[in-house]
């Protein structure tokens, strides 16, 4: 049941995202067999009008894990099936922010079995009032299904998305949640639920948000900022992101794990944004604990 909706979830996203970028570029599709027992379908579309470089791949593959990866994954039955869909968008303008999404199944030999995802805005100009209606949008999700998922996957998040050696967040954060246990957490169909809302969640803001922001103006200046923030990025995903580590340490297909990197991206010697500048305020907004409604609905 999982397998079969994460398979028509890709198609779905890279449907809309096709017609979100508007190019008649299309997601080209690389289907990869796993050692131990399913496999996957990576699709990337490359030099489209709105998209640079985007990625939606999908797995679906059992076995039986190392003692290392078991131990990493806490895993209580080294035999597993996992099933998931990942995401991340690189918009060739800097005005359009990049964007990640993740959502995954596990299940373990002895039948223990868990949800996990998540999903965050990474602008490389803030924009508060767009900050506010993207949270505003997890925030309804959230609610349909429980209370506090908002308030803890958010805080989740914070934590999650942060650089601690830059001192700053990825991005305006959103949601992560990880090992939402059937049974202990909610009941199988409950947590799937949300699952999927999450993931229909992120096809429709996002492609919303390319269309918002597509036709907005840039210059060099602001792709040469929008190089130096995807190099935060992809200090994220190789030093941090635990995905990206898990799948490297164990043997993972590394063009699929490193879809995620960007194109393009520079790096500056203590490079420091003019004070008063966009890119100063942007750099003052990437903060964990920031209250992204109450803030945003005060800029308005």
């Amino acid at each position: 049941m999982v397998e079969h909706w994460m398979r028509q979830f890709q198609d779905w996203l890279c449907h809309r995202l096709e017609a979100a970028d508007g190019s008649g570029v299309r997601f080209s599709r690389d289907d990869w067999a796993h050692e131990g027992g399913g496999g996957g379908c990576t699709r990337v579309l490359q030099q489209g009008d709105v998209l640079e470089k985007g990625g939606v791949a999908f797995s679906a593959v059992w076995g039986e894990m190392s003692e290392k990866a078991a131990q990493q994954l806490l895993m209580p039955d080294r035999h597993y099936f996992a099933t998931g869909v990942s995401v991340v968008q690189h918009p060739r303008s800097p005005m359009v922010p990049i964007s990640h999404m993740n959502v995954r199944y596990f299940e373990a030999g002895n039948g223990e079995a868990w949800f996990g995802g998540g999903l965050d805005l990474t602008p490389i100009y803030v924009d508060v009032v767009q900050a506010r209606q993207f949270h505003e949008q997890l925030h309804e999700v959230c609610a349909r299904h429980d209370d506090s998922y908002y308030p803890r996957f958010k805080q989740w998040a914070d934590d999650y998305f942060y650089l601690p050696h830059r001192r700053e967040t990825r991005g305006v954060g959103g949601l992560f949640f990880d090992r939402l246990t059937v049974g202990k957490d909610g009941l199988f169909e409950e947590l799937f639920a949300f699952v999927q809302d999450v993931g229909e969640l992120y096809g429709r803001t996002y492609s919303a948000i390319m269309r918002q922001n597509a036709n907005l103006p840039y210059a060099e200046r602001e792709k040469q900022w929008q190089r130096v923030r995807r190099g935060r990025y992809a200090e994220f995903n190789l030093a941090l992101d635990r995905g990206t580590r898990f799948g490297l340490e164990t043997g993972g297909r590394t063009e699929s794990i490193l879809m995620s990197l960007p194109p393009q991206a520079e790096w500056h010697y203590n490079l420091t944004p003019e004070p008063g500048s966009p890119e100063a305020a942007t750099q003052q907004l990437l903060r964990q604990g920031v209250d992204w409604l109450a803030m945003a609905a005060v800029a308005v």
